[in-house]
């Protein structure tokens, strides 16, 4: 049986005038205001959704100007958050590193140069930077050559040490493994595109005459491509890599273009092999082979890039619910806190922050929300919403939250196609989630009293197609709470699939969502 905060509200007024009218005298319970009371009976209503009748629910809804709890259910079992982990690592984040913190990827010396002969290896090193693009490595190339080298007599040493190499989450699902959420972590990386999907290359596939051309966003040759696809009358196509290799197989039918966004299986190999091949054309010539390692003390710099500092780079990585920013913040996390590049220090350090900030209950196993693992609780999430509102990032923090309904895809993010001509559109700022099973969103939403208030709604374990629209009527009934004035309780959305999508747009590219 559900205990909403309605019963809780009556029951702490009971408790306050036995104690205020002393033991002899008996207590008179009060009732919730009208506003709260009713409130309780909708959100209780819109969760009596057949499709909950097997499943998990739970909720929490606090007023942020007082913390008051307007509604709860269940809100402290443990349950699956998905993408909603990444509200804690995105904080922790803002708090560990800072707004300024930007990565560096730097080209090294470790021998002597004469003339326009670098004697020795050419060392490239990276921090971790997820926004590295191609055209990035030809800058830096360009500045190797604008140097005056023209020939390196050692190696292209590839340096990702500043990371562990660990490279997958520990529970991160065997079929994932192709996809671009999924991606290696790597200190040294490279994206195919502004969405800064690290380690991944988007391979197009398009009819081209009888035959199907295949294409990869950047041009490289470290994939090893097998096509074995026909064009056809429709496009039905897969485009996986084959575990632990290089290697990526193309089946089906191609009719018109299509794009995958592949992961490679070696983020620091293929970055190396970018970046040879934009010295070679810069006129650069590195006689050795490439390797990995470190660059040796008192390596000289010869070329550096800074990224962007993490107070932009949460626009994308939240407004997209981007896995491998979320993965690579915390092991830079974990290298500033305790000089270990690892997950265990990161989500150390993403815990210890969210317990600093009254969070109780909390297990995390990653920074994305990509394992089935990770627990967290609706009362856990609230607590978090509530206590950043007072740190000195957090209007960048909240201002990288997907704003529903709002169709800028770097504004309204994986939000911009929910709620959409309602009370919350433009209003609720709130994060996604998505599993098979599991959909979570939480957030702030302004009430129509514009009162402040928080919320999290976390549903698990069930059967039928994805529940999104349940948290966007709940979403919806919150912007529209008033205390003194009735609301019309009939909440509804509309029915068109795009308004509340099986998964969210982090799991689909553009053109797909």
């Amino acid at each position: 049986m559900r205990r909403t905060s309605a019963s809780l509200v009556a029951g702490a007024l009971v408790a306050a005038l036995a104690w205020a009218s002393g033991p002899s005298s008996p207590a008179v319970a009060l009732e919730p205001s009208p506003g709260v009371a009713d409130l309780a009976q909708d959100i209780n209503q819109i969760l009596a959704d057949s499709r909950l009748t097997i499943a998990q629910a739970g909720v929490m809804v606090k007023s942020a100007a007082n913390g008051e709890e307007l509604y709860s259910t269940d809100a402290g079992k443990l349950l699956m958050p998905a993408s909603n982990t990444k509200l804690f690592t995105s904080a922790a984040a803002a708090e560990v590193l800072g707004l300024d913190y930007r990565f560096t990827t730097s080209v090294l010396s470790s021998g002597r140069k004469a003339g326009s002969v670098l004697t020795g290896d050419l060392v490239l090193r990276g921090t971790g930077d997820p926004t590295m693009l191609a055209d990035d490595y030809d800058a830096l190339a360009a500045e190797v050559a604008g140097s005056g080298v023209k020939l390196v007599t050692g190696k292209l040493v590839a340096d990702d040490t500043w990371f562990d190499a660990v490279r997958l989450g520990q529970d991160w699902a065997w079929d994932d493994e192709t996809a671009y959420y999924a991606a290696p972590i790597s200190a040294l990386t490279a994206s195919p595109d502004r969405d800064y999907d690290a380690g991944s290359v988007i391979v197009t596939v398009a009819p081209d005459g009888g035959k199907v051309k295949v294409t990869t966003t950047p041009d490289t040759d470290y994939l090893e491509i097998v096509n074995k696809a026909t064009v056809g009358s429709s496009t039905d196509v897969l485009i996986e890599r084959t575990h632990g290799t290089k290697t990526v197989v193309i089946t089906g039918t191609v009719a018109s273009t299509y794009n995958e966004w592949v992961s490679v299986d070696d983020p620091a190999s293929y970055t190396a092999a970018l970046f040879r091949d934009a010295l070679k054309k810069h006129g650069v010539r590195v006689l050795g082979k490439t390797v990995a390692g470190a660059a040796p003390g008192g390596a000289k710099e010869l070329a550096k890039k800074e990224s962007m500092p993490l107070s932009e780079l949460l626009v994308p990585f939240m407004k997209l619910s981007n896995n491998i920013h979320a993965e690579i913040l915390t092991k830079a996390m974990g290298r500033k806190v305790a000089d270990q590049g690892t997950w265990a220090a990161g989500l150390k350090a993403s815990s210890d922050f969210a317990r600093a900030n009254g969070v109780q209950v909390l297990n995390l196993r990653d920074g994305s929300g990509l394992s089935r693992r990770d627990g967290i609780t609706p009362a856990s999430i609230a607590q978090l919403l509530l206590a950043v509102r007072d740190k000195p990032w957090y209007q960048a923090w909240y201002d990288s939250l997907p704003v529903a309904g709002n169709a800028d895809r770097f504004v309204g993010g994986t939000l911009r196609s929910r709620m959409r001509d309602t009370p919350a559109a433009n209003n609720v700022r709130a994060k996604t989630g998505s599993l098979t099973g599991v959909t979570a969103l939480s957030g702030y939403v302004t009430s129509a009293d514009g009162e402040p208030l928080v919320f999290s709604i976390m549903l698990n374990q069930y059967l039928s197609s994805s529940p999104k629209d349940i948290e966007d009527k709940i979403a919806i009934r919150l912007a529209q709470f008033s205390r003194t004035a009735t609301v019309d309780a009939a909440v509804q959305l509309k029915s068109a699939a795009k308004e509340s999508p099986d998964l969210e747009c982090s799991w689909l590219k553009p053109a797909q969502c």
